[in-house]
């Protein structure tokens, strides 16, 4: 018994290495001054773009603009990122909607209404993948 779990268990790490995968993300056009970097990384459709709905979260401080994601399930994810101008932890949002600060999605597509999961969305091989989003304002 002892030989088995011996030879099982390096096996079961590489299996779970190879399913873990990176994304590297890369965020233009943040005007200078201001708060830091929000980054949102959704794997699914449903709640996506509300932040509360992201699978992670992270804050870049002012100035850097890069952020690397280990571990992730190969698969189809959507990043949205935004500039927190005033750094109150949010995107401002005029009525609500219509987004007040620099903000951005993978695939850096062209958005008029809500945007959606499939237009975002960026396919991340085992082998890993770099996404670069430019803000808008």
């Amino acid at each position: 018994m002892l030989d088995v779990c011996c030879y099982a268990l390096p096996l079961m790490l590489c299996l779970t290495g190879a399913q873990a995968a990176t994304l590297t993300l890369t965020i233009d056009g943040a005007q200078p001054g201001g708060g830091p970097l929000t980054v949102l990384l959704f794997d699914r459709a449903e709640g996506f773009p509300r932040e509360a709905h992201a699978a992670r979260r992270h804050v870049l401080p002012a100035g850097q603009s890069t952020l690397v994601l280990d571990d992730l399930k190969p698969g189809q994810y959507a990043v949205l990122a935004y500039h927190d101008e005033d750094g109150n932890g949010e995107l401002n949002r005029f009525l609500g909607m219509i987004p007040t600060e620099g903000w951005g999605l993978s695939n850096n597509p062209a958005i008029s209404g809500k945007p959606a999961f499939k237009d975002a969305a960026v396919s991340l091989p085992e082998a890993g993948a770099a996404v670069t989003l430019q803000l808008n304002y």
